[in-house]
């Protein structure tokens, strides 16, 4: 497979142009290392035995943190898959929160240590929970879209019975790898938003690969987002390594979507240079060569790059920055490995009732 890097790519984008203070890029910056330097962590402990498992999220940074800030936290809705913990960190996600699922410990809020890690879920955050099979969030959150559409034309109906409804509409927004769009719940989902006009953003990360599937081998057409005419809505590209053009492309589909123009399938561009997951050995379908030059891609040294060029970035304030991140990445995984695991008997509370409350069986 053609790698369409071939050398280090400067961010183009001037943040200012986009409407980003710099206050709000160094945000930006931040959010990438410290999920960087989270997922690296995470690395170190499967490999030491401490978890038994890890899937990474290293270089697919610059989509989710730019699709963070696109959207308008705690008030838009995310449906996200397993390489976004830079997404959930850059919405709010606190690092406890991840290693606590990490280790399947007791306090994990995504799933109380039942579901694998990253597999995100938070109620607060507006971020819905997922499941392992690939693809099957699409349609869940083309239902949670045509949700907020109904309730937008039964407003009236629903205000006068007593309930609040925002008279500006929420945009649900999901991701998923390229691999995903080969399966059948990623065309019924986009054709049905596509007769409804639903306010949906599909982001694609395509990192080349599906597991070990060549992305020529999944899909005979050039682009995931060349799919987008076929279900009449719009369909946009951006490099998945370069955070402002994320950022740029994503808020502009949330805007249209807010406004009532329908969904958007985005297609990021980004290379995966770790295994898939800590289960697989990514030396049996590729070579290093390959890996090296998909490294280019990066998204945290072309932010840093941007921010020295720009003169918002120093030694300094880098080193500092560093220091705080290390900081909350030792505090969450001491955190993570003094908490209890959860008691056996509470593995099936949310499925079995615990008493009879309701006198169906008597006494």
């Amino acid at each position: 497979m053609a790698i369409e890097v071939k050398e280090f790519l400067p961010i183009a984008q001037r943040h200012e142009e986009l409407g980003l203070s710099d206050e709000t890029v160094l945000q930006m910056y931040y959010h990438l290392l410290l999920s960087r330097r989270l997922d690296e962590r995470c690395w170190v402990l499967q490999r030491q035995g401490r978890v038994p498992f890890h899937i990474s999220g290293i270089a697919h940074e610059g989509i989710g943190v730019g699709a963070a800030y696109a959207l308008r936290k705690g008030f838009d809705i995310v449906h996200p898959y397993y390489r976004d913990l830079a997404l959930a960190i850059a919405l709010g996600m606190k690092p406890v929160e991840f290693m606590l699922a990490l280790y399947g410990k007791k306090g994990d809020p995504h799933s109380a240590a039942r579901q694998m890690p990253s597999h995100f879920s938070l109620r607060y955050l507006n971020i819905i929970s997922g499941s392992s099979p690939v693809a099957t969030q699409v349609p869940q959150a083309a239902g949670i879209a045509l949700a907020e559409v109904l309730k937008q034309k039964l407003r009236p109906q629903l205000e006068a019975a007593g309930f609040r409804v925002s008279r500006e509409m929420r945009v649900v927004l999901t991701s998923m790898g390229e691999g995903s769009t080969s399966e059948g719940d990623f065309h019924e989902a986009l054709n049905w938003a596509g007769i409804y006009k639903l306010p949906l953003v599909v982001l694609v990360h395509n990192n080349q690969y599906a597991i070990s599937v060549p992305v020529w081998k999944q899909m005979a057409v050039k682009r995931v987002a060349d799919r987008a005419a076929a279900y009449g809505i719009h369909g946009a590209v951006c490099d998945g390594g370069n955070v402002l053009e994320v950022y740029q492309v994503v808020k502009e589909a949330v805007d249209r979507a807010r406004a009532g123009e329908g969904t958007t399938l985005i297609e990021a561009v980004t290379y995966r240079w770790t295994p898939h997951s800590s289960d697989d050995d990514d030396r049996t379908y590729r070579t290093r060569e390959e890996v090296e030059q998909g490294k280019l891609r990066d998204p945290l040294p072309r932010l840093r790059d941007y921010l020295y060029r720009r003169s918002l970035l120093t030694q300094r304030l880098e080193d500092e920055l560093e220091e705080r991140v290390r900081a909350e990445v030792d505090e969450a995984q001491r955190l993570a490995e003094e908490a209890p695991y959860p008691a056996p008997e509470e593995a099936l509370a949310p499925v079995f009732a615990t008493e009879d409350r309701s006198g169906w069986w008597g006494e």
